[in-house]
């Protein structure tokens, strides 16, 4: 028996840890979390997002005109010297431009007193950054931005926009206008409609709010020709075109809908 224990006793010590090991309770394995679509797409949230607007720095204001004619020949008296400038209906209901986007308040007047000497402009007003909706809002936390650039936008409505911006070549002002709209509230909106559209952020045409900007392929295709300031109730703002009255339209127009290639938002 000693000895058949001895010739067998590796095979005897191979079944009892066998056994012992089939005994012993298996650890649960560790849960997998599960995977949902309200999880945040890190990736497509980076694809989407653009960087934000740079803020308007100091600029120059000069005039008080009643006539829009006078506004739009000084605005074109400045572009001819290869200054940027822009006209707008203040809330006064004058018409007043605006040029320059400098770091400091030094650089803004030094360019101001330089026309002033050659007899281009008369007096002149310092807009600093701080006077800006969107430098005011950030700092209270109060008021929305949105709104304030649909008051800007309602400003013009029923007047000829003529600015001669670089989407004239379509035939069209619409860029110049909101690019004035976003300026008078302190974030630098580029020129044209194209540059527009590439600076925001893509917004689903459900998820537009007062404010942001809505663009159109008005020549067909894919390639952005028209653009528009959304004020809410699928509605937008826009300059139709050179010398037509700045109006309110809806996105479902039919010609509207049929052309839409989106929304941005800057804010």
């Amino acid at each position: 028996m000693p000895g058949f224990l001895l010739r067998y006793s590796p095979l005897l010590l191979v079944i009892l840890i066998a056994v012992v090991s089939c005994a012993r309770p298996k650890p649960a394995p560790l849960p997998i979390p599960p995977v949902t679509s309200e999880e945040p797409d890190l990736i497509g949230e980076l694809l989407e997002s653009a960087a934000p607007l740079a803020r308007m720095g100091f600029s120059v204001q000069v005039g008080a005109f009643t006539d829009l004619d006078n506004a739009v020949r000084l605005e074109q008296q400045l572009e001819a010297k290869g200054i940027d400038a822009y006209y707008f209906r203040h809330e006064s209901g004058l018409y007043k431009v605006r040029f320059g986007n400098h770091t400091d308040y030094a650089a803004a007047r030094s360019e101001a007193e330089a026309l002033q000497s050659q007899g281009l402009i008369d007096s002149f007003f310092i807009v600093i950054p701080q006077d800006y909706a969107a430098a005011r809002i950030a700092k209270s936390g109060h008021g929305d931005l949105g709104q304030e650039l649909v008051a800007t936008a309602k400003r013009f409505i029923g007047i000829p926009y003529r600015w001669g911006g670089e989407d004239r070549k379509n035939g069209f002002d619409c860029s110049g206008l909101t690019m004035v709209c976003y300026r008078l509230n302190g974030l630098n909106l580029p020129r044209n409609s194209r540059a527009q559209h590439a600076a925001g952020k893509k917004i689903a045409k459900k998820d537009l709010r007062p404010g942001d900007l809505v663009f159109f392929a008005t020549k067909g295709g894919s390639r952005v020709t028209h653009v528009g300031l959304y004020i809410g109730r699928s509605q937008f703002i826009h300059a139709p075109r050179t010398g037509k009255d700045v109006c309110i339209e809806r996105l479902d127009k039919a010609f509207f809908s049929k052309t839409y290639v989106g929304g941005r938002r800057y804010f």
